[in-house]
C-alpha cells in the first residue's frame, strides 16, 4: 500500500491528533495503575477510539500488581497475539481477562 501524498497542513493536523491521542492513552495507564479507570470499563467501551486501539500487552502492563512477565503470560494462557488490540478482542478473550484479573 502506497503511503497517501499530505499537503504540510494535513500532515501537521495528523501529527498534532497522534500525538493528543499517545497523551490520552498515558492518562489511561496512569488512571489505571491509580484504580481510578477498570478493566472491564475499558473493554466494554468499544467505541473510544482512545482504547480501541491500544495495545492488550499495554493495556495489561498498566493495571496493579501486573508486570511484563505477569501480562505475557496471562495473553499466553488466554490466547492473546501479543501484538493484539483491544477492538481485536473476542467476547471470549475479553471474559477470561475480565475471570483472570477482576
Amino acid at each position: 500500500m502506497a503511503i497517501p501524498k499530505l499537503s504540510p497542513e494535513e500532515r501537521a493536523a495528523a501529527l498534532k491528533k497522534a500525538q493528543e491521542i499517545r497523551s490520552k492513552r498515558m492518562e489511561v495507564r496512569k488512571d489505571l495503575k491509580a484504580g481510578k479507570l477498570t478493566l472491564a470499563k475499558i473493554l466494554e467501551d468499544e467505541k473510544n477510539e482512545v482504547y480501541a486501539k491500544m495495545r492488550v500487552k499495554y493495556l495489561l502492563e498498566s493495571l496493579p500488581q501486573v508486570g511484563k512477565i505477569t501480562a505475557a503470560k496471562i495473553m499466553e494462557e488466554i490466547g492473546i497475539d501479543e501484538a493484539r488490540r483491544v477492538q481485536g478482542l473476542g467476547a471470549r478473550q475479553k471474559a477470561q481477562l475480565l475471570e483472570r484479573l477482576s
